[in-house]
Order: C-alpha cells, then structure tokens, then sequence
C-alpha cells in the first residue's frame, strides 16, 4: 500500500522536473546559481507570460536563463542585470513591475477603483435613505388598519 502511494506521488511530482532550469544551465558556483534563480524567478518569459523565465521551457526562456547567468558571470549586480534585460525587452518582462511615472496608473488604478466604488454606495445609500419604500395604503386599508388597532 506505501509503495503504491510513493508511486502515485513520484507520478504526479514528475511533471514539475520538465519545468526546471536544465542542467547545462546550472552555474557551478552555488551563491551565484542561487542569485541567477532569484532573478530569473522576477522575470516573465516573453512566450509564455504567464511564468516566470525560471519555469518555461521556451526556447527565449532559455536565453534569457542563459543571459542573466552571462551577467552574473561577468560580474554584475542583480540590479544591473534587471536593468539590462528591462532595457532590452522593456518593463513587460518584469512579472511585478516597478512603481515609477509610467506604471502609475497600473499601480494606482485598483485604489481609485475602490474609493470611486465606495463614493458611489454612499451616494446611493444616502438617496435610498430619504425615499419611502412600497405603496402608500389604499383608504380601505387605512380603515382596515385602523379598524385592527382600535383607533
């Protein structure tokens, strides 16, 4: 019965190995392959843009793998390579974007959404409040009424 269950669980892991970086990829030193890692999991890949460059198997993914483990191996910060590879392919390669002039709107737009969205069930509850509900009672119900309470 356990064998089976480390079966099943060995099948259903084995999917994810084919979404790993590829071992010729794999930077021998570990300080430096665990910043490219870092890096790579910050970047969209172009083909795919719904993963990052560290998960896709595309063939761009894989360039630009092999170009941050480039830039790291020449030396450079992780700030430099982001910048690099930003000013190469744009803020688009950047699955969380960075606040600046341009982004303003994207970082800006759910805030104002929800204020606007706020302002607006004020107003309506405020006109809602002062208005009476139903239709007003018919002589004969008035009577009828009346007739229940002993007025």
């Amino acid at each position: 019965m356990i064998r089976r269950l480390f079966l099943a669980l060995a099948l259903l892991l084995a999917p994810a190995a084919a979404f790993a970086v590829n071992p010729d990829e794999v930077l021998p030193n570990p300080a430096l392959e665990a910043r490219a890692r870092a890096i790579s999991a910050e970047l969209r890949c172009m083909v795919c843009q719904n993963q990052s460059i560290d998960d896709s198997n595309a063939d761009l993914a894989r360039d630009l793998r092999l170009l941050v483990r480039k830039r790291l191996l020449n030396g450079d910060s992780d700030q430099q390579v982001l910048d690099y590879i930003v000013s190469r392919y744009g803020e688009f390669v950047l699955l969380k974007p960075r606040f600046s002039e341009k982004t303003l709107l994207l970082w800006g737009a759910p805030i104002a959404l929800f204020i606007l969205g706020g302002l607006a069930l004020v107003v309506y509850a405020r006109r809602r409040a002062g208005k009476p509900t139903g239709t007003p009672l018919t002589a004969e119900e008035e009577a009828r009424l009346n007739d229940l309470l002993g007025k």
